[in-house]
């Protein structure tokens, strides 16, 4: 199966579908570290199959190639800064990152990865604030300016105990939060972020902030801001992000790509814990 564009102009090409990704999440809002785009594969070949998924794992490489996906869309990239060197097996001198380009070249498999563009995207926003039964409101980043793109979200809620907000996030993301405050406490503006809180926790206590959901922030950040009322969610980088895949479907999907030929990868969050045991297989 190969991707027409609409006005039959031929087959959809990776360049095509990495300028529509573009298009949605445009290179100017990402990190200026950030690495986002193609990174591997042929940007004239023909788009035949999608895999979306949060990571461009080797693991992941080879779960596309075993769905006949020829173009797997991440969102986080494969890497930050290229690896010296390229091989078929992870370690200290190749990491996983070179195995798994490694691997996508040997299976004619092009990545694209869509990063911290897709972070400030008003789609990754919505995203995540409707798996908490949310309205987003604004960004972290703009919260006087509704329809700006930028990081995180702000969402007013109907008063909810932190206890019952984190049964409600461990619910929907399929995790096991680590909680910083008091059971509790009443909250009703919640701040959502997926991935690294950062520095990011100044900017949601400014705005009225009561909670703040997100995938991880360091010890002394949670410490802090808890002592200061703003209790802190942490579901797990990946956990927090996950939603971003379907994110990325969809917009391959509006890009033209039929929607049996776009798959989303079926990952859960990568580290397990003693209470529920370990995870076997991530599929």
């Amino acid at each position: 199966m190969t991707a027409q564009i609409d006005d039959g102009g031929g087959p959809l090409t990776i360049a095509d579908l990495e300028a529509a990704l573009f298009a949605a999440f445009p290179s100017e809002h990402a990190e200026g570290w950030d690495h986002v785009g193609r990174s591997v594969g042929d940007p004239d070949a023909p788009v035949e199959r999608v895999m979306c998924a949060l990571d461009a794992t080797e693991a992941n490489v080879v779960r596309a190639a075993e769905a006949g996906a020829n173009v797997l869309v991440a969102h986080h990239p494969v890497f930050l800064g290229a690896p010296a060197a390229f091989g078929p097996r992870p370690s200290a001198e190749n990491p996983q990152s070179a195995a798994a380009l490694y691997g996508a070249v040997r299976r004619g498999i092009a990545i694209i990865s869509m990063h911290t563009n897709l972070d400030r995207s008003l789609e990754a926003r919505q995203a995540l604030c409707e798996r908490l039964g949310l309205h987003a409101l604004s960004s972290l980043e703009y919260p006087d300016a509704p329809e700006r793109c930028g990081l995180g979200a702000l969402a007013d809620a109907e008063p909810i105990a932190l206890e019952a907000l984190s049964r409600r996030a461990a619910h929907a993301f399929s995790t096991v939060p680590r909680i910083w405050g008091a059971p509790d406490a009443m909250v009703s503006r919640i701040a959502v972020l997926g991935g690294s809180l950062g520095d990011l926790g100044e900017l949601a206590m400014k705005a009225g902030a009561q909670a703040i959901v997100c995938g991880e922030a360091g010890y002394h950040v949670c410490q802090d801001l808890a002592a200061r009322g703003c209790a802190v969610v942490l579901l797990g980088h990946d956990a927090s992000e996950l939603p971003f895949a379907e994110v990325l479907a969809r917009t391959v999907c509006a890009s033209g790509v039929p929607t049996d030929a776009v798959t989303v990868m079926g990952e859960r969050r990568q580290w397990w814990s003693l209470d529920e045991g370990a995870l076997h297989d991530n599929r």
